[in-house]
């Protein structure tokens, strides 16, 4: 059987030699689904990088306009194909093609992609500053080479190397993108690559403005992202894979953008409990389930203070957990990694309140887990029970006081998020008090009385935080024109006339 084509210079090329091939498979059954994908060498990998770095020169000198009418085109064909997007996508992730991909993701996705449109014709994102006294103009520009982007198996549009956040920041910065697909969903990348590409050329774009390859080897991937010829890494996944990656690409002095891990806590204190235990018991299940678990923002850490009215909550819960059915999730890695997960936090010493029902046992099946620890023993190893267990569980932290609370809110690592639920005008508002500067201090985006779950694609967004929620705690990967620095350098002009700065 013949493999998929790669892109590579503009062109859908046959692979060159692959390291072995590799299938999709259906979440819902186990089973392969065809194409085959090549799995690509090294060769063919460092021919991207230099025939992106040919590309970078070339995009200097594409006039704005150019560069804002390939987003506005790729995002209205991806529009017209939207139905057929998400049937394939469907396919190969078992998320649903409606509402969550037809009526949420791709429509995130077009909205992403418009708004680099705007921010690439405003030319906002450069932060112009004249200081006409001292004859200095500062302003960002591209970086000036190929940004490798890596995305994630959970979104395969919105965080999609070839269609998501990280590549419209990094192409809308003026850098070319070599987009590594995810193997959960080859198929959507490619279809997704083929719009993309008919896009760059109707605008204009260099031929490698945009190269696509879908997997290769662990060692070819760390070499890779040590290449001297890449501008910089972007990349959603796991922590392990992502702290690899990240030593390769500082060895080479490659700035590495990394979104790997957080727990995300959500403290519900006392008399927000006490008023409407039930209801948040509700809430709180629905986000660490929402999308079978798989989001970078889900709740793996709730945190109470176990008395009375925290116990009905938890009873509340614990029924909830026990009365749901089996989830799929994206793949059997996934699946397997959930399971240590929870054993890790069982080892550590949680323990288990409930576990939903099985209701499936074909393909990647888990059940939502429900797990529980007091505060003195997370406290002894905080570390041990802020693990990965991407999937639907969360884990219950029951404090005995305030003093309790606080000390585990100090126990918490970088996040990408956290939230207090605090009823006004009651005794939750002074623990509030001491409990939120803690909180603001560790994460990256601070909530009251709402659920981490959920990213607006806003200017005003922060989807960044602490290490290791990301490797740099100064920039987000979402929200426009922000973005966009992750993939931009400073650069300054002393004393050169304005007629003389290059464009």
């Amino acid at each position: 059987m013949s493999m998929n084509r790669v892109l590579v210079g503009g062109e859908w090329r046959a692979p060159n030699a692959p390291d072995g091939s590799f299938h999709a498979f259906d979440p819902e059954t186990g089973a392969a689904l065809p194409p085959e994908f090549p799995v690509s060498r090294w060769e063919e990998l460092d021919g991207m990088v230099r025939a992106g770095l040919r590309a970078a020169e070339a995009l200097e000198s594409v006039p704005a306009a150019a560069r804002s009418r390939f987003f506005e085109q790729y995002a209205a064909a991806i529009e017209r194909h939207a139905a057929d997007l998400a049937a394939t996508a469907h396919a190969e992730t078992a998320l649903p093609a409606a509402p969550r991909l037809l009526d949420v993701e791709i429509p995130r996705t077009v909205r992403q992609l418009r708004m680099a449109a705007a921010v690439v014709a405003g030319d906002l994102w450069r932060h112009r500053e004249i200081d006409t006294a001292a004859g200095l103009m500062s302003e960002y520009r591209s970086l000036g080479g190929p940004v490798l982007v890596i995305g994630p198996n959970n979104f395969p549009f919105a965080f999609n190397a070839i269609s998501g956040g990280d590549f419209a920041a990094a192409l809308a910065a003026g850098n070319p993108v070599i987009a590594k697909g995810h193997p959960g969903h080859p198929e959507t990348t490619r279809r997704l690559a083929e719009l993309c590409a008919e896009a760059a050329r109707d605008a204009g774009l260099p031929a490698a403005a945009v190269q696509l390859f879908y997997h290769c080897l662990p060692d070819t991937g760390l070499r890779l992202a040590g290449h001297a010829g890449l501008a910089a890494v972007a990349f959603t996944g796991s922590r392990a894979a992502g702290l690899s990656l990240k030593a390769a690409a500082d060895a080479a002095g490659t700035p590495f953008y990394g979104e790997m891990s957080a727990s995300n806590p959500v403290f519900l204190l006392p008399s927000a409990v006490a008023a409407r235990a039930a209801d948040l018991a509700r809430e709180l299940f629905g986000s660490f389930t929402l999308g079978c678990g798989q989001f970078c923002t889900k709740p793996a850490l709730a945190v109470l203070v176990g008395d009375d009215a925290g116990r009905q909550m938890l009873g509340e819960l614990m029924a909830l957990v026990s009365a749901s059915a089996s989830v799929v999730l994206l793949g059997a890695g996934v699946r397997d990694a959930f399971h240590r997960g929870i054993a890790g936090a069982l080892e550590a010493g949680a323990r288990r309140l409930a576990r939903g029902r099985v209701t499936r046992t074909a393909g990647f099946a888990a059940e939502p887990e429900l797990l529980e620890v007091d505060a003195e023993t997370f406290l002894r190893a905080p570390a041990a029970f802020q693990i990965e267990a991407f999937g639907p569980t969360t884990l219950i932290v029951s404090a005995g006081d305030e003093g309790e609370l606080l000390a585990v809110a100090r126990g918490i690592e970088g996040t990408l998020a956290a939230s207090v639920y605090v009823a006004s005008g009651t005794s939750d508002e002074a623990i509030y008090r001491r409990l939120a500067p803690v909180l603001v201090r560790r994460s990256g985006r601070f909530m009251t009385n709402k659920m981490p779950t959920g990213v607006a694609v806003s200017p005003a967004m922060n989807h960044g935080g602490p290490f290791p929620a990301t490797t740099h705690p100064g920039f987000t990967a979402v929200g426009m024109p922000r973005s966009l620095l992750r993939f931009a350098a400073l650069k300054c002009f002393d004393s050169v006339e304005e007629r003389m700065i290059p464009e």
